[in-house]
Formats: structure tokens, sequence, C-alpha cells
């Protein structure tokens, strides 16, 4: 994933990369990621 900085502005592609992170559904995979889940556990969920 790529972000262009225009005119030395990081917040606007921080903001912009974190829009696209949002849309790709990274935030979600991570937080699912973050601990083992068992396989009965997920289809309990």
């Amino acid at each position: 994933m790529q972000v262009l900085v225009r005119d030395n502005n990081v917040d606007q592609a921080l903001k912009a990369l974190k829009k696209k992170m949002q849309r790709e559904g990274i935030f979600r995979e991570m937080k699912l990621r973050n601990y083992y889940e068992k396989p009965s556990e997920k289809k309990a969920r």
C-alpha cells in the first residue's frame, strides 16, 4: 500500500493511509490476528 506525501504534508498523507487501510479491512484483520483463536472459537463467533 502506498500513499504520496505532497508539499511535506505528512498529516494529510497519514490520514489518507488510515482511510485506505480502513477500506481494506487491515485494522480488523490485525485485531483478529493479535491473539491465537482456536478454530472452535472462530465458529462460535
